[in-house]
């Protein structure tokens, strides 16, 4: 089998402008419900692109772990590299690639440090052994061996044995508020729908469509 063989053309559902949301939270809550009753494999699965101070670009998958008005949240080390990346280039884009159902979505903008009790809230909600794996990766960094991530968590386990384990001051969550959020939707031929909601001034939305 060869790349060629792999081509595959699109005609589940097309996308026009009278089916959008008025703004596009209310689009991606739709979107994302349609994703989760797909059956699709964690649908709040994202690709996060971040780039440091010369402009080299870094990709890597992260989770959504809240989405609002406000924007997409997302949790991870301060100093791994996408957070070494926001603090000098704060910018990002997400790109939720739902393949299964012949859609993505796009989301770009400024990315900036969410409360710390936020972070302290959804730490606590989070399983004991991820609480404790916060405190042993230092993320990015490069390590000698799997043993050494495993003599971590023995360590942390017997630190914070019989107590609550606190939020390390070195991870936390990221909002991304979004300028634009583009809805992507696979047509035959290629003639793809790509409807992009842009913020305007005083804070609306406008909706334009793009070329595929």
């Amino acid at each position: 089998m060869t790349l060629a063989d792999l081509r595959k053309d699109y005609s589940m559902a097309g996308l026009s402008e009278k089916d959008l949301a008025r703004d596009p939270f209310r689009q991606f809550d739709k979107w994302f419900g349609e994703a989760v009753a797909a059956k699709i494999d964690e649908p709040n699965a994202m690709v996060l692109s971040t780039a440091d101070r010369t402009g080299r670009p870094a990709s890597r998958t992260v989770l959504l772990r809240a989405v609002d008005g406000r924007g997409f949240v997302f949790y991870t080390h301060y100093e791994g590299r996408k957070g070494r990346e926001l603090e000098v280039n704060p910018r990002a884009s997400i790109v939720f690639p739902w393949f299964a159902i012949e859609r993505q979505v796009i989301v770009e903008g400024p990315v900036a440090k969410v409360p710390a009790e936020q972070s302290d809230a959804y730490f606590a909600s989070r399983p004991r052994p991820n609480q404790l794996s916060a405190w042993v990766a230092q993320q990015s960094s490069i390590i000698t061996g799997r043993e050494a991530l495993e003599q971590g968590m023995k360590a942390v386990e017997a630190q914070f044995s019989g107590r609550n384990v606190p939020r390390p001051p070195h991870w936390g969550g990221y909002r991304l508020d979004p300028e634009t959020v583009e809805f992507w939707q696979g047509r035959r031929s290629r003639l793809h729908d790509r409807l992009r909601y842009r913020r305007v001034k005083g804070g609306e939305w406008t909706v334009e469509r793009l070329a595929p």
